[in-house]
């Protein structure tokens, strides 16, 4: 896992219609990436459809909220009209990003051993640093911990500057 502290690894995905979406896109505001192994499953579908269902307010914490998985944009698309999803996903078809933020690597499934995209989550900062990490996150409720969070770090500005 990256570290808090640590620059975020630059990246540059197509999002589900198609468009470049890059993170020095979102130089001098908070991003939330997360990582999901599979759209239009159970866990995933929940766990975007949890971020989705409190989006204002990450964006009242000036904060922007990207998914990630290793499917083909045409996937990402169906999976954001079936749930009316309002934020990027993106498509990180070889991995490669993921790998980048220690977010994919070698699962096992029923019996079954292949790569794939492992369920992490990070907070960039304004600065590009990382802020927070959650590693091997439960989909239910998970938008809610990232948004508590979130809440702290939009904070700890404020009594730094009234000091």
């Amino acid at each position: 896992m990256l570290d808090v502290g640590e620059a975020a690894p630059e990246f540059e995905l197509s999002n589900q219609h198609g468009e470049t979406v890059r993170l020095s896109d979102f130089e001098g505001r908070r991003l939330v990436v997360y990582f999901y192994p599979r759209a239009n499953t159970e866990g995933c579908t929940t766990e975007a459809c949890g971020f989705d269902d409190v989006l204002e307010q990450f964006e009242t914490l000036e904060t922007a909220v990207v998914g990630i998985s290793d499917d083909p944009v045409d996937d990402l698309e169906t999976f954001a009209d079936d749930y009316d999803l309002s934020f990027d996903l993106l498509s990180d078809e070889l991995g490669e990003v993921a790998t980048l933020y220690d977010s994919y690597g070698e699962k096992q499934m029923f019996g079954n051993t292949f790569d794939g995209v492992f369920r992490n989550t990070y907070v960039v900062g304004p600065d590009g640093r990382i802020e927070a990490v959650f590693e091997d996150v439960s989909p239910d409720g998970h938008a809610e911990a990232v948004l508590a969070e979130l809440e702290e770090l939009a904070d700890a500005p404020l009594e730094t500057a009234s000091d």
